[in-house]
C-alpha cells in the first residue's frame, strides 16, 4: 500500500491515529515506510506509529530487530521515535543487549540532540534496574561530561531519574 498521499499532506493526527489502528494493512505499510530512508516519510510513519503502538504490541514484534537495526542510520528525531516505539515494547535479552548498546552510543554522542538521548538515557536506566550490577556503568556516563550539553529541561528530568528512579 502506498501511504505516500498520507504523509504528503497535512491530515489531522488523531484520523492518521485512527486509520493506522483500524487498517492493519495501513499500519503494516507504515512499518514498511519508517525503516526507510525516504524522507520525511519515514519520519513521518515513525511518528504515527509511536503514537498509535500500545504496549507490548503485537504488530511492531516481528519488526524490533530491524527497528534496533535501523536506529544508527537515522536522523536524530526518527532516532528519537523509534526509541519510543521500542520502549514499549517487551523485548528479549538478545534485543535488550543490543538496544542497550545502540542506546549507550547515542548517550555518549554528546553531538546528539537533548531529546535522543533523553530517551538512550531512559532505555539505559530501565536497564540498569533490570541489571543492577551494571551500576559501574551508569555512574560512569552520569558524569558531568555527558550531562553539561543537554538542555535544561532534560537535564533536570535525567537529574530526577538518576535520584529517584523515576
Amino acid at each position: 500500500m502506498n501511504l505516500d498521499f498520507i504523509l504528503d499532506e497535512r491530515i489531522d493526527k488523531d484520523f492518521l491515529i485512527q486509520t493506522f489502528q483500524e487498517q492493519a494493512e495501513v499500519h503494516a505499510a507504515a512499518i514498511q515506510i519508517a525503516l526507510t530512508n525516504k524522507q520525511p516519510h519515514a519520519w513521518r510513519a515513525t511518528w504515527i506509529l509511536t503514537h498509535c503502538t500500545k504496549k507490548d504490541d503485537d504488530r511492531i514484534h516481528p519488526y524490533i530487530d530491524d527497528f534496533i537495526q535501523n536506529i544508527p542510520n537515522k536522523k536524530d528525531g526518527h532516532q528519537r521515535e523509534i526509541l519510543k516505539i521500542l520502549a514499549k515494547m517487551k523485548l528479549d535479552d538478545e534485543q535488550e543487549g543490543k538496544l542497550f548498546d545502540t542506546c549507550m552510543n547515542l548517550w555518549e554522542d554528546i553531538t546528539k540532540s537533548s531529546s535522543v538521548r533523553h530517551f538512550a538515557f531512559k532505555q539505559i536506566y530501565k536497564t540498569y534496574q533490570k541489571y543492577p550490577e551494571l551500576s559501574g556503568e551508569l555512574a560512569f556516563i552520569c558524569q558531568e561530561q555527558y550531562l553539561e550539553t543537554l538542555s535544561p529541561g532534560i537535564k533536570k528530568i535525567i537529574d530526577r531519574i538518576i535520584k529517584t528512579g523515576k
